[in-house]
Parts: C-alpha cells; structure tokens; sequence
C-alpha cells in the first residue's frame, strides 16, 4: 500500500465531555470492536479491579476520573484509528486543549439527562476556535432523559452549532425501545440483557412498515413516534458534509454506550463522515499531509509511564508525510538533527515499537529532556516551524515546600519533568532562583495530583502553602525593568523555566493600576510554546 492510501484511511480524533457523560466508556467500546480489548473495564467496578484501560495513572483508578489524555490506536473495518481520549474535568482543561490541537476532528459525548454541561462549553469553543468537524453522541438513552428536541435545541442554543440527527430514539430510560436510522428507515430494538455480568443490548433489526413494529414498541410510542419524525421532517437541517467538515453543523446520534447500543452504528458513520488528515498551518503556509515529507509536533509528554524505567516520552503527531525510524529528522526548536529513540505505537500505557508511520498516526519517543510542547520535527532537507501550542494562564497558586531538604536533587527534578509535562507550571522568585519554588496550576486537582505523583514518582513529600494570586501576565516587553516598578503592592515578580518574567496579580483591579503607573509596561494573557 502507498503513502496516499495509508494516509487517507488514517481517522485521528479526539473525544470530549463534561465528566461522567460516557466518554472513556465510549472509547472502550470503540476498543471492544476493533479488536484492541477483550474486556471493558468499567471507571465505577472497582470491585472487581478493572479499570478503564485509558485510565493508566494510579491516582486515576484510585479516583475514578482521568486526569492525563491517553493516545489509543487500533484498527477497524480498514481504517487505522487514533483516539485521543481526554480528560473531562476541568481542572485538567488544558491538557485537553493540547490534546484537541493534535485532532483532526471531535466527538463530543452528552448526557441525555443533563444536555450540554459547563466543561462541554469550554472544550467545544476549542473546537470552534479550530474549525474542526464534531460529532455527537447523545448517551445513556437507556436512563431518564430530556426530550429529543430540546436536547438538540440545547445544542443549538448553548453552544451556537447546527445540528442534523441521523438517528432518532424511540422513547427512554424504562421505555426505551430502540433508535431509527432516518436514511434506511430500519429501526434498532434495544433489550437490556446480562452476560457474566457486564451489562450489553440484544439489538434486532426491523422495518417501520413492519406489523411487528407497532407490536413492540405500543401505540403511544408509535403515535409519539410518527409525531416525531414528521416534525423531524419538516424542521431538521440536512446532512450537508461541507458544513460538517467546516465545524458548522454537527451529525447527532443517540445511543447508550454502557450497553453497547448504537456505538457500532455512530462508529461506522463517524468513519464515513470524517476526513483523512488535514493540512496544518506554519510558518511556511500549509503543509499537505501526503504530499510534504515527514513532519510532526510535540503535543504532550508524559514521565515515569513506566515506572520501573524513569522513562519520559514525548508524544508526537505526525502532520504530513511517512516517518522512517532509520532516517535522521531535525529538531526546529533544538537546531539539531538525530534520530528519534525508540519510536512507539501507544495503547495507554502499553506500548510496540515500530519502524514506520504515516500522517495522522501519534507515536510517543524516548524523550531524553531536549523536547517542549510544541516543538516541531521535520526532514533536514525540507525545515519549517508549526504554529505554536498556547500555554493557557494559570489561575491558582501555590508555594512548594520540601518536607525533606536530603532529596533536594529529585524534588528538583520531580517539579521541573511535571511542568515540561504541562501539567503544572512552575515559576522561581524573580531574583531568588531555585530557592523558592511556586506552582501555578488550571485547577486545583492538579494540586493533589502534583502531591501524589511527587510522593510516589519521585519520593519526594512537600507541603502546599496557598498564595493569594489569581492571575499572572507574561511581559510582552522583556526590556521592561521590572526593578523599576512602580505600585508593585499586592503583586509579586516571578520567572517561568524559559527565564521570562511574569508578573502575579490578587485581583483584575491590580493589573489595570499597574498598567496606568507603569508607562510602556504591556502585558498579555498567554504564550505560544
């Protein structure tokens, strides 16, 4: 097979959602189909010790929640998938912001109960923000949930993007009967059934001019459906791809994931709907992903995934062009040219090296500290740059005190491999180096898993002490003599691990006085990496 034919059956997505909407049940449901599992782990069942296997963190099956992106690849019905599973709270939003730069389309995952939430919000305007297709998964079908209609118009309304059901459910929750496919007019019949205990659907197929389908479903819903669907009809906007792919309407399907009913359906239209790799945008115009040779970015990294090798691996996405492990790549960022170490294919945590990839692929390399989020990798014949990642502001603070002065070395080490990570950021005293360390983080999760990950990463027990800052500018202008500053109450001068000066603020009202006496100062929100 050629580079073109192995390129355009590539899919790389990303799945989002508020949290416990579905989405890592969904994506190990994916998983069950293409033969990349044998057996969902539920994030709830830890009474028997599974665990969803994008859930690899010990502090993530202790919890039951995802805290990192995990990168998932596997194969079905010819297409070569990557999922990027992200995590749904929001204190760990920015390493889903990350995760989204590396997809070339989203599945956004809702509650039927609940509709659109708050995190959905926020990671849905990522998406907007990069014209990117997604798609819809109305979940939980099989439980209590709001009317169809005003589930779509919720969409519609919150979040400002057309929509276009491809299916539509007959009835929910006790009296859910199953979903009809709107093209083929055949209906789905869902029927709850138990096997060894994890819980499936018996699904069968049947006409909507069948007898039997009156039969089963019962007149009211019959009625109610036929209402429906002549609505539907009328009122509903058409599939157009061109608007799909231009993120403008999204394709809706309903389903329930911890069944399994519907999830083979969305997944075979997904596939269908989606495009190959798109081209990606840098500072020498579009790079083309089949006709550019091998290019890729840095969109996470990630320490200690194996912890009996201290190993840091750097995940990359591969934007155009085949990658060749025998052949030399040059680092922008590093000036330098090498080949990369012991190049992976990802599943979670596991891992199979590997000597090829083609654009849309994600493969993780032996990172030996020379790679920062956003760096670019490309030939050393054909050098450009991808636009860079934005390190979003952090909005809560905190000084880092080592209980035990004796690991000086590894706490150093610890803090300073998290922040490369993205997970936190760390600042120094503007004039006081390492002697002080503060943690800046998105959320305050992120607190308790620096804690957690110091203590059993690195051996290394601090305490956090809690500063009253809640927003921090980088200088735009680093010719500014920030020893020079005028009404610096309530504002402390810090440094990032790039030696940029930053100043923390208590309050909105502080950045503007500071603004107003400091002529020439400017400041901005965030930094491309």
């Amino acid at each position: 097979m050629g580079i073109r034919e192995e390129i355009e059956k590539r899919r790389t997505f990303a799945i989002i959602s508020h949290p416990d909407a579905g989405k890592t049940t969904l994506t190990e449901k994916f998983l069950l189909y293409g033969g990349a599992i044998n057996t969902a782990g539920s994030v709830k069942g830890k009474a028997n010790s599974k665990y969803a296997v994008s859930d690899w963190m010990e502090i993530e099956k202790e919890r039951g929640i995802s805290v990192t992106s995990s990168v998932l690849q596997f194969n079905y019905d010819g297409y070569c998938i990557n999922i990027l599973d992200t995590p749904g709270h929001q204190d760990f939003s920015e390493d889903t912001y990350r995760t989204l730069m590396a997809a070339d389309s989203a599945v956004m995952v809702i509650d039927a109960s609940k509709g659109v939430e708050a995190q959905t919000i926020k990671l849905f305007k990522v998406c907007v923000m990069r014209h990117i297709p997604i798609f819809t998964f109305i979940n939980k079908m099989d439980r209590d949930a709001k009317d169809s209609f005003e589930l779509l118009d919720d969409i519609e309304k919150v979040l400002g993007i057309k929509t276009c059901p491809v299916n539509w459910p007959i009835g929910s929750g006790k009296e859910f009967k199953g979903v009809y496919d709107r093209d083929s007019k055949i209906v789905s019949l869902f029927k709850a059934v138990s096997t060894g205990g994890s819980k499936s659907a018996a699904k069968t197929e049947v006409h909507t001019d069948d007898a039997e389908f009156k039969e089963i479903v019962g007149d009211i819903l019959y009625d109610t459906f036929n209402e429906e669907l002549e609505l539907l009809e009328g009122a509903s906007e058409e599939l157009d791809l061109d608007l799909v792919n231009k993120g403008e309407l999204s394709p809706v399907f309903f389903g329930s994931a911890l069944t399994t009913f519907g999830v083979e359906t969305f997944l075979k239209h997904f596939l269908k709907m989606t495009s190959s790799p798109l081209a990606r945008n840098s500072d020498s115009g579009l790079i083309d992903p089949i006709e550019e040779p091998f290019s890729a970015f840095v969109f996470k990294i990630q320490a200690n995934m194996n912890k009996a090798h201290r190993d840091r691996i750097a995940f990359m996405r591969i934007c155009s062009g085949k990658f060749d492990a025998t052949k030399d790549v040059f680092h922008v960022q590093g000036n330098k040219k090498f080949k990369l170490s012991q190049p992976q294919q990802l599943m979670a945590q596991d891992r199979k090296v590997i000597d090829e990839a083609y654009a849309g692929d994600v493969i993780g390399v032996f990172d030996p500290g020379i790679f920062s989020i956003g760096d670019t990798v490309c030939m050393p014949s054909h050098k450009f740059k991808y636009e860079g990642i934005p390190t979003f502001a952090p909005e809560h603070f905190c000084r880092v005190v080592q209980l035990n002065t004796m690991k000086r070395k590894q706490f150093v080490s610890g803090v300073t491999q998290l922040a490369q990570e993205g997970a936190i950021q760390i600042f120094q005293e503007y004039s006081a180096g390492m002697a002080e360390i503060i943690v800046g983080v998105v959320g305050v999760l992120q607190f308790d898993v620096l804690k957690y990950r110091l203590e059993n990463e690195y051996g290394c027990e601090i305490r956090l002490e809690p500063l009253p800052y809640n927003y921090i500018r980088w200088i735009k202008n680093p010719e500014f003599d920030l020893n020079k500053l005028k009404r610096a109450n309530d504002i402390k001068k810090v440094k990032d691990m790039k030696e940029n000066p930053l100043l923390l603020f208590v309050n909105e009202w502080n950045i503007r006085i500071c603004l107003e006496n400091n002529e020439g100062l400017e400041l901005e929100e965030f930094r491309r990496n």
